[in-house]
């Protein structure tokens, strides 16, 4: 078997994500049920189904394999984990409308008792303000890349499969959250706010990313004390090389996909806008 069949067939098994993602999975796909059996004419749509199920598929491979298999052997795997859940899957989840369709699945009595009073929380509000977001966001990628800490959750397996990735994660939905879709309760900006913010977001992970790829010595020592490296970079400083280049690179190419969906809703916008403006003027009484 070739290096690109080791990698495809590798998997290491992550209980906690393990239990997070199958609870997740089943906790929507029962309420999206739900919904479609009591709103026939209002099914819960499938598009967002396929999101969802769509950010879990991606969940598992940066998780548990193959990508979150080598995270133990290789910076680049790690970075690529990075780059999954922060900016493929938490993105991909709020696109997927949970907010939404938890208060079109809920009882009467549970929405105005636990999930309103939930998304009115002004301490969440205030941790998803799209300064905050932006602010989190950026910290948890700098903090956990050219600080002393990633070294230290590389020693410590629980922090590293577990810990470090859900930080990771977290900070991708509060800051994903008020800028794409039809986030409930979110702090509504202008879309020409959202480029900007997705626009400048690209500044620290392209700074992080030429450092990491341009230094020319090993950034983290845990990585030159792996022995098995049966394919791939085959240098800890190659590997990290690999590593800042994912990050540059892919990290664009996702910023640039999600800021095309913007311009398109507000695209979309403007022309609904510009048609019901339309619509008044000729309707409107001749003088």
């Amino acid at each position: 078997m070739g290096s690109v069949g080791k990698f495809l067939t590798s998997f290491s098994l992550n209980v906690p994500w393990l239990v997070v993602v199958l609870a997740a999975t089943f906790g929507y796909l029962y309420m999206g049920r739900t919904v479609s059996r009591q709103h026939s004419q209002r099914p819960w749509s499938g598009r967002s189904t396929a999101l969802f199920l769509g950010a879990m598929a991606t969940i598992v491979v940066a998780t548990m394999g193959p990508v979150g298999s080598m995270t133990d052997r290789f910076f680049w795997a790690d970075m690529t984990q990075h780059i999954l859940l922060m900016m493929l899957a938490a993105p991909l989840i709020v696109l997927s409308d949970p907010v939404l369709l938890a208060l079109r699945a809920a009882r009467p009595k549970t929405r105005r008792r636990s999930i309103v009073p939930l998304i009115r929380n002004q301490f969440l509000r205030n941790v998803t303000h799209p300064v905050a977001g932006w602010c989190i966001f950026t910290a948890a990628l700098l903090a956990t890349h050219i600080t002393p800490l990633f070294e230290f959750a590389l020693e410590h397996s629980f922090l590293r499969t577990f810990v470090v990735p859900a930080i990771y994660f977290t900070a991708g939905l509060i800051y994903y959250y008020p800028l794409i879709g039809r986030s409930i309760g979110a702090y509504r900006i202008p879309s020409h706010y959202k480029i900007v913010s997705m626009f400048t977001m690209m500044i620290p992970e392209a700074i992080v990313g030429f450092a990491i790829y341009t230094v020319g010595s090993v950034l983290y020592p845990y990585y030159e004390h792996v022995t098995d490296r049966p394919w791939g970079p085959s240098t800890p400083l190659l590997d990290q090389r690999v590593g800042g280049s994912i990050m540059w690179g892919a990290g664009m190419v996702l910023d640039t996909i999600w800021i095309s969906i913007v311009v398109a809703e507000w695209w979309k916008h403007e022309e609904q806008k510009s048609r019901r403006l339309d619509s008044q003027t000729t309707q409107a009484p001749l003088i």
